[in-house]
């Protein structure tokens, strides 16, 4: 039997993301283990029959000592384990994973980027930033090795640097959506018109755009819409403190409603989502989500979240920190209600053509078989 490892910097991402292909893998007959930083959801993923390892990682820090040691730990764990095949999703995994890969001789390699987050930043000038493309430059001169990337920006910016070769890439728009739980629902005309973001609560999400377009609009809407801000704090460099969320929520026409679980059920509830990112995005499955669900969708025109909308057709693509922009598509949103439904319709045409979670499934397996043993 196969081993495969699959490595995600946090467990509750590996569940929101990547929990189906690691099951339908572990159906058609592999020997999945879950290698990840443990937050509490170890008792979860067990429970799915899947074995779990925890891994010793700060998925925002910088601090060169604790990210060797991260490296340090994968390599001696896959000398002992040895797995035939590991897949490491998002930056920071590929980048020590695949260090730790090449020196243990792992047979193959799967790497998924899942953004680039803040480690290409202009902004970032970390020791970490500055060592980035040449370590991962060395640990992907290999053989038997695949990246899959969400965004051909992403695709674009590591065959600059070298990194990969084109036919060891591939694309695979996001982590998929299972369209028969995000079922599509007509949106609701009772009540107010409600916008939903659902994002961490980071400035680069946009959440401070989509509070000032909210102010912009509240003489008129004030008593017709509800801005909804669904997420938890986060240990990320630029994350929002809980004084300045509530600073800029008054609870009613503003409210952030924290960490969800119930996401499905209020995208089922709203008529809008917002997503007003200049972070450096994958492509975003809370969008994949809102599609599905059927709802017109307002967003950045940057990495990652362009995918998921055609202007004018499902949705709008706004300039990044363009609170203006931002008002005036969702003031056309909540005037015209056929505008609304028709865009809802045509967002869910295109997440059964481009997102469904069967085709991502299929896609993974192909590439696991691929770099398998013969």
């Amino acid at each position: 039997m196969m081993k495969l490892f699959i490595v995600v910097n946090v467990d509750w991402f590996f569940l929101s993301h990547r929990k189906n292909i690691a099951l339908r893998a572990q159906e058609v007959g592999y020997d999945v283990t879950i290698v990840t930083k443990d937050t509490g959801q170890k008792q979860n993923i067990e429970a799915l029959g899947l074995k779990m390892i925890d891994l010793p990682m700060n998925r925002s820090g910088q601090n060169i000592i604790e990210e060797l040691y991260t490296c340090w730990f994968l390599y001696r764990l896959y000398c002992r384990e040895r797995p035939d095949l590991v897949h490491h999703v998002g930056l920071k995994t590929i980048l020590w994973g695949t260090l730790a890969a090449k020196l243990s001789k792992v047979y193959g390699v799967v790497n998924a980027v899942s953004g680039l987050g803040i480690f290409f930043s202009e902004e970032n000038r970390s020791l970490v930033s500055e060592f980035l493309p040449k370590v991962l430059r060395f640990s992907h001169q290999r053989k038997n090795i695949a990246t899959i990337f969400q965004n051909k920006e992403d695709k674009g910016l590591f065959l600059k640097n070298g990194i990969v070769k084109e036919e060891q890439t591939f694309m695979i728009k996001g982590s998929g959506v299972d369209l028969n739980q995000y079922c599509y629902t007509p949106e609701s005309s009772d009540g107010k018109v409600k916008i939903l973001l659902t994002a961490r609560m980071i400035v680069e999400k946009g959440v401070f755009v989509l509070t000032e377009a909210a102010l912009k609009l509240k003489e008129q809407y004030v008593d017709k819409v509800e801005f909804l801000l669904c997420g938890g704090l986060d240990d990320n460099p630029k994350a929002i403190k809980e004084e300045e969320l509530k600073a800029v929520c008054d609870g009613e026409y503003i409210q952030w409603l924290g960490y969800r679980t119930d996401v499905l059920e209020l995208l089922k509830s709203c008529n809008i989502v917002a997503f007003p990112s200049f972070y450096k995005e994958g492509l975003p499955k809370s969008l994949i989500e809102a599609a599905a669900v059927g709802r017109p969708i307002v967003t950045t025109n940057s990495i990652g979240c362009k995918e998921t909308v055609v202007d004018g057709y499902n949705g709008y693509l706004i300039p990044v920190k363009d609170s203006d922009t931002l008002a005036k598509k969702l003031n056309l949103l909540f005037e015209y209600e056929n505008l609304r439904q028709n865009m809802g319709r045509n967002s869910r045409i295109l997440a059964e053509k481009d997102f469904s979670i069967e085709n991502v499934i299929h896609r993974h397996l192909e590439i696991y078989s691929q770099l398998s043993k013969a």
